[in-house]
């Protein structure tokens, strides 16, 4: 099986994916880190702030790992913020049996009221080494933004609202 986690920055991906790992041994692979490899190494002019032309540059990978993972039966997770949401759009029903898709979004009232925890927590499995960006307007947005290309696509999403709480059973 493979798993799929996306949502806005801050949202948990990466603990999500880290607790996956040590509740069922499913390894996982950061979008963040195959972006930074692949920029760090030269084999592409983009730079980490390059959002959508990240998301169309790093797709056709994942989605070719996503499907050699599936033909072999392994178990893999894959998190970050670069899964299109149109990817059921990529793979037959064969594939998409064998994935789970789930995106993280915090609500305007989570937001609102655990601001700084959600800055304080950043970097709990990441190093975060500059997170000025981090603005309580584009956690809003962000998270805004998700939740509404979610209901578009018809995509799986895990609101958090009141408490930060996230369990996956696969």
């Amino acid at each position: 099986m493979v798993v799929l986690i996306t949502g806005a920055s801050h949202t948990g991906k990466t603990l999500l994916a880290q607790k996956l790992l040590e509740r069922y041994g499913y390894p996982y692979l950061s979008l963040d880190l195959l972006k930074m490899g692949l920029i760090r190494s030269g084999n592409t002019a983009l730079t980490p702030e390059d959002d959508d032309e990240l998301t169309a540059f790093l797709w056709p990978i994942v989605r070719e790992i996503i499907k050699t993972a599936v033909e072999n039966g392994q178990n893999l997770v894959i998190e970050g913020c670069y899964i299109p949401f149109r990817w059921r759009d990529d793979f037959d029903e064969e594939y998409l049996r064998e994935i789970r898709f789930y995106c993280l979004v915090m609500s305007r009232s989570y937001i609102e009221q655990h601001f700084d925890d959600i800055k304080k927590y950043a970097d709990t499995i990441e190093l975060r080494l500059d997170d000025s960006y981090c603005t309580m307007a584009s956690v809003l947005a962000d998270n805004a933004h998700y939740l509404e290309m979610c209901r578009k696509h018809g995509l799986d999403y895990i609101l958090i609202d009141g408490r930060y709480r996230i369990n996956i059973d696969l």
